[in-house]
């Protein structure tokens, strides 16, 4: 018997499997889950809703439920302190790593802004210019000890020094007329700050939100530091401002018709607010150039702690 010939033939496969004429496929559609504790679970109600896209086809988005809100704000409790004792320097290289893998998921954000009926050049724009931001909250957490702490003279034997700290868990809704530049100059400060974050995404554009979720699930935050609910607003605002578990709010992106309510369910348990300027409006371009690179995003939920050290003779 002679041998087998070791030589194997080439299978000429086709790359591609084409359709019969004349038939569609099914739309795929997108099915976007909520972001919470570093995983995509569904709402525990099972709701969902619809979004609209410019391109033609609907989004399934999860939508949010209080017990999902709690959830959040479980997991980011727990996640707070081991954030806040990171490091200044990884903290700041955390976030440019989230730059970074945005920048790599550029064109998806381009697409998610387009779906929501933004131009071409605006969402190229928009995404752009959420990336150098990301990048430039990135440099601020080991500055802001030598920006906004120092040494008070006072008249005792005292060596007296402030320090900037955290606030803690910070809820955050994100801008509308914004929904991913508004959405990462909210964020980025948060974080830069040593907070953890919990946003309400964009009820209208939600899409950018979800893909940022997707971002972080594979960039260097730990979980639970950015929780991520899409959801309806008016449903959700009431409980949120109200739980007594988050230390602070950024309304930016409230609604006019909710903020007195959201400012007073804060009051009750005397949380830390900041919300937009008298007079300015939540509109597209209010994180342009300096207005959006202010430090105020970093501030607004530090606490300033002063330490007395007594001086011997």
């Amino acid at each position: 018997m002679g041998k087998k010939s070791k030589r194997t033939e080439k299978l000429n496969l086709p790359l591609t499997i084409e359709s019969s004429e004349g038939s569609e496929r099914l739309e795929v559609r997108r099915t976007a889950k909520l972001y919470i504790g570093g995983a995509f679970p569904r709402s525990e109600s099972g709701r969902s809703q619809e979004v609209q896209l410019a391109k033609g086809g609907v989004a399934n988005i999860a939508r949010g439920s209080r017990k999902d809100l709690r959830e959040a704000v479980r997991v980011a409790r727990i996640a707070a302190e081991p954030w806040a004792a990171r490091t200044a320097m990884v903290r700041g290289q955390i976030l440019y790593r989230v730059a970074e893998l945005m920048e790599g998921r550029a064109a998806q954000f381009r697409d998610d802004l387009i779906s929501h009926g933004a131009s071409k050049s605006d969402a190229a724009a928009e995404v752009s210019a959420a990336i150098d931001r990301m990048v430039w909250y990135a440099g601020w957490p080991d500055k802001l000890a030598a920006v906004l702490g120092g040494t008070n003279p006072v008249a005792s034997s005292h060596f007296v020094f402030t320090l900037p700290e955290p606030t803690g868990v910070i809820a955050s809704i994100a801008p509308e007329a914004s929904p991913l530049l508004g959405l990462v100059s909210r964020l980025g400060g948060i974080l830069a700050g040593g907070n953890v974050a919990i946003v309400l995404a964009s009820e209208s554009a939600p899409l950018p939100a979800v893909t940022l979720a997707e971002t972080l699930a594979v960039s260097d935050v730990p979980a639970g530091v950015v929780n991520i609910i899409t959801a309806r607003r008016a449903e959700l605002l009431p409980h949120l401002v109200r739980h007594a578990d988050i230390d602070g709010f950024d309304l930016w992106g409230c609604p006019d018709a909710l903020l007195v309510e959201a400012e007073q369910g804060a009051a009750e348990h005397v949380a830390r607010v900041a919300r937009r300027p008298h007079g300015v409006k939540d509109r597209a371009d209010a994180f342009d150039g300096e207005r959006g690179e202010r430090i105020d995003g970093i501030t607004a939920f530090l606490e300033m702690k002063t330490v007395w050290h007594p001086i011997g003779s």
